[in-house]
């Protein structure tokens, strides 16, 4: 190794790279000088033994910047949504044949959801899938209520928050039903299963993890 780093450039490589030749022991200098400079440390022998025993990169390294975490933005608060009117649903879009196919839509998915609905298919199995499922397309009627005004209402679910469903009905109306104190029926395919809103109220994407009682209760 020390013959290599010492060797004394030939005519053709010294014109080639522009470099005057010193001669091997005046090299030989240089390299030591240069190596007590750069090692001020480490001893000669030190030194000679590192260069023998090992290859010696000589080329400058940065040092690796430490990847800064990118702050994850913020999404809107529920007081900025609402301050928007983002879920607002426009007066010229407040028709009850625009959202059949969502209806339509929603019926399979509860199929699929419990593996065909059969005549032979045990209620309680279906009860248990509403209650966890997405009811968004789904048609509901208020049975039982507290304000007998609700009693009857019947439509396409729209929007659930934790507190009401929003409905529209086959006359065109958007209406906000509140949970507590009312009971739900909803139909499919002959299956009528009923939520008991005042146990109901809970975010959709809440009640994946619920356990809901078999049976209900309503002061009325």
């Amino acid at each position: 190794p020390l013959g290599v780093i010492y060797r004394t450039f030939s005519q053709k490589e010294a014109k080639e790279y522009d470099v005057q030749q010193l001669g091997a022991q005046r090299a030989e200098a240089f390299v030591s000088a240069f190596l007590r400079r750069s090692l001020p440390r480490m001893s000669q022998q030190a030194c000679e033994n590192q260069l023998q025993r090992k290859a010696v990169i000589l080329e400058y390294f940065t040092r690796q910047k430490r990847k800064e975490k990118r702050k994850k933005s913020k999404g809107l608060s529920a007081r900025e949504r609402r301050d928007l009117r983002l879920f607002d649903i426009k007066p010229e879009q407040q028709r009850y044949s625009l959202f059949l196919p969502l209806h339509e839509l929603w019926k399979q998915y509860i199929r699929d959801l419990c593996n065909g609905l059969k005549p032979d298919t045990q209620p309680q199995m279906i009860q248990a899938k509403l209650l966890k499922a997405d009811l968004h397309g789904a048609i509901i009627s208020v049975t039982k209520s507290k304000c007998p005004s609700y009693v009857g209402v019947t439509g396409i679910l729209l929007q659930e928050t934790k507190h009401v469903f929003k409905i529209i009905t086959k006359e065109d109306r958007l209406k906000v039903i509140p949970k507590l104190n009312c009971v739900f029926a909803v139909e499919i395919d002959d299956f009528i299963s009923y939520i008991y809103g005042s146990k109901f109220q809970l975010r959709s994407s809440e009640r994946s993890a619920k356990k809901f009682k078999g049976k209900g209760t309503i002061d009325l």
